[in-house]
């Protein structure tokens, strides 16, 4: 066995039942399946054991990377990338009605999720996602308004995307064993969007904007939006006294048509 990286967050699932129950989310057999840090390849060789059509694994660490790639050398259906996943083009994946797997680095977790959100084409090169995220994240994801977790990054989220599972998972089920508890999403892309957004980095600039001041009324807020804020607020029917967290997602989405449109 390699030297683990604690750079690469390298913390690799081992519990079978676990990685069992993570593989029991989506039918796997003659699918096209991609990988998000392979590691060891504990998740790959029972994901490839399925049967499926294409896999493509996509793992930062050379080491892990070159050994898997032998391992399967004889299979041209089976690809191992030797890539940092935050620096991989999403938009030019070839694949179609892809299942991604993804035991993620807790330091990057949300970053590749965003990058999974803000494809130029939608609906997406894939159908399903299933992320490992620390439990805190996952938190943040899940999370309704009107609580204290509640911020931009489940308002991103549910823009495109639906949460079709979601489970806990000990920290005593990896090696080595990290400091906190994580929890697997499963989310499928939403194809029925009712507001209309052109740049998702329009929400992004405004959910930063309003969560910069998380404890505070909206009111400077949405000043420094819009030059007639009041007037807006009131045709969009938000008070301005409210706080950020108390904005629906729906309060998000048609504030950010509307700046796009105006």
């Amino acid at each position: 066995m390699f030297k683990l990286k604690k750079s690469l967050g390298q913390n690799f699932l081992i519990d079978r039942n676990v990685i069992n129950k993570i593989l029991s989310v989506e039918t796997l057999k003659n699918q096209n399946v991609m990988e998000i840090g392979s590691g060891s390849g504990n998740l790959s060789k029972l994901i490839i054991a399925k049967g499926i059509k294409n896999f493509l694994a996509i793992e930062k660490d050379v080491r892990f990377c070159t050994l898997l790639g032998k391992r399967y050398v004889q299979n041209k259906n089976i690809y191992f990338e030797n890539k940092d996943i935050l620096k991989k083009d999403l938009n030019k994946i070839d694949l179609r009605n892809v299942i991604v797997f993804g035991n993620l680095p807790y330091n990057i977790s949300t970053q590749i999720l965003v990058n999974f959100i803000n494809l130029n084409k939608w609906p997406p090169f894939y159908k399903k996602i299933i992320f490992m995220f620390q439990k805190e994240v996952a938190e943040r994801i899940l999370a309704k308004s009107k609580t204290k977790q509640y911020g931009r990054l489940a308002i991103l989220t549910n823009y495109r995307l639906n949460v079709v599972k979601s489970f806990s998972i000990s920290k005593n089920c990896f090696f080595p064993v990290p400091a906190v508890d994580s929890k697997v999403i499963a989310f499928e892309p939403k194809f029925n969007i009712k507001h209309k957004i052109k740049n998702i980095k329009n929400l992004e600039h405004i959910t930063n904007i309003f969560f910069s001041g998380k404890r505070k009324m909206i009111n400077k807020a949405f000043a420094k939006i819009f030059n007639n804020h009041l007037s807006v607020s009131k045709k969009l029917k938000i008070d301005l006294n409210l706080r950020p967290s108390d904005l629906s997602l729906d309060d998000y989405y048609k504030l950010t048509e509307y700046y796009e449109g105006n």
